[in-house]
């Protein structure tokens, strides 16, 4: 009985600061995946079609961004990007930025994210049978059409469960915002136990809040897969 009423006080308390750090996590999240999606779509489009440099700067970059924790990318990319953006700023005469948190969290973990979504999609893109681009240039379409209209359509359905599984990974990389400060879910949990010292309560409050967004996830995720697999009978039986 001492959790129950003791977490309703958490709540009563500190329940607006727990929905602003959720939605600043989500925030955060969206921002940041949309991010990955646009530079993966390109890094695998480069590392498929692009020429010789284009392919090993791709290859250096997904390597490098996969093999390095993403706590130190955050903290390096956070600190050294934002001094290099401002010191060269300051040699061509601008004044230098102050970078909200919700900008420079997305551009952060947007970076991490699309190394991994490049080879999410490249995998998706090579598995699309060749045939059926052969088909649609045979019709007398071009190549941009042909990536837009068939490539993509077809390539959506294999991707989507890895790219499902990356946006339940950048929900939680959120929570690494919180050593360089970044008020959301996470950092907002570590205030609320360290002011109330119900240690417990505040951290199963944060556990159940992130459950919601995996719970609500799954049913977007689950509502596009069966959107998108329609007229795939291998991947509708799935």
């Amino acid at each position: 009985m001492d959790f129950i009423s003791n977490t309703i006080q958490l709540l009563y308390e500190w329940g607006p600061n727990f929905m602003r750090g959720t939605i600043a996590t989500l925030q955060i999240a969206l921002g940041s995946y949309l991010l990955g999606i646009l530079i993966g779509t390109f890094g695998a489009v480069g590392k498929i079609y692009g020429g010789r440099g284009l392919q090993l700067s791709l290859t250096v970059y997904t390597t490098l961004i996969r093999a390095v924790p993403e706590l130190i990318l955050i903290l390096l990319i956070y600190y050294a990007g934002t001094s290099l953006l401002n010191n060269t700023l300051e040699a061509l005469g601008f004044d230098t930025v102050d970078i909200s948190g919700v900008a420079a969290g997305i551009i952060v973990i947007g970076i991490v994210q699309g190394a991994y979504q490049t080879e999410v999609i490249r995998g998706a893109l090579i598995a699309v049978p060749k045939q059926e681009t052969d088909a649609g240039i045979a019709f007398g379409m071009s190549r941009i059409k042909v990536f837009r209209r068939i490539l993509i359509p077809a390539m959506i359905p294999l991707a989507l469960p890895g790219m499902a599984n990356l946006w339940m990974i950048c929900t939680k990389e959120t929570a690494l915002l919180a050593v360089v400060g970044f008020e959301e879910l996470a950092l907002v949990t570590k205030q609320a136990a360290g002011k109330t010292r119900l240690f417990l309560e505040a951290f199963t409050v944060a556990m159940f809040l992130y459950l919601c967004i995996t719970l609500a996830s799954n049913v977007v995720f689950k509502a596009v897969e069966k959107r998108t697999t329609r007229g795939h009978p291998k991947l509708d039986k799935q």
